[in-house]
């Protein structure tokens, strides 16, 4: 990463405490835009049962002075296949690299967590996310969404991680 993520961000791991704040979040951007379709609100009402039990995991982006500002959770849904779904930053810090900080936390994660695939599945309104998926090694992947991408009425984008090549010289 080339961008400057400003001082003041910490990782938080998931604890039964901040299942409220996955929530909200969530339930913030994707009312804003869509509407919550019963997989999100499974979800969402149960990260616990859903995500981590299940054994994916759930991190937060915390800010000085403001408390939780972001969540994204690693879903398993196969041996190796993980979801990246649920990123969500509170609207008062977007633009503040929150979202940036917290990505490249959760992909770290998913590849100690050995995804194969590590994968997402958007919307296009989501424009700005999507940037920041290329940005940090999400690609295009038309297979992931036919596999996928039924989990969802808003989806019409799928992407798969690449990690990025190692420049040579």
């Amino acid at each position: 990463m080339t961008d400057v993520i400003p001082s003041g961000l910490k990782l938080r791991q998931f604890s039964d405490d901040l299942a409220q704040d996955f929530h909200d979040i969530n339930a913030e951007w994707i009312t804003s835009m869509f509407k919550l379709e019963d997989t999100d609100r499974d979800v969402l009402e149960n990260p616990r049962a859903r995500i981590i039990d299940a054994g994916g995991d759930i991190l937060f982006a915390e800010m000085d002075g403001m408390g939780i500002v972001g969540a994204c959770a690693l879903q398993r849904t196969g041996e190796h296949s993980i979801e990246l779904t649920k990123m969500g930053v509170r609207a008062s810090v977007r633009g503040l690299k929150a979202g940036e900080f917290l990505l490249s936390h959760v992909i770290a994660r998913a590849l100690e967590l050995g995804a194969d695939p590590l994968y997402l599945l958007t919307n296009r309104k989501c424009a700005a996310a999507i940037h920041l998926y290329e940005k940090l090694g999400f690609t295009h992947d038309a297979e992931i969404g036919k596999r996928f991408g039924t989990r969802y009425e808003r989806c019409d984008v799928a992407m798969r991680y690449a990690a990025p090549k190692a420049s040579v010289g």
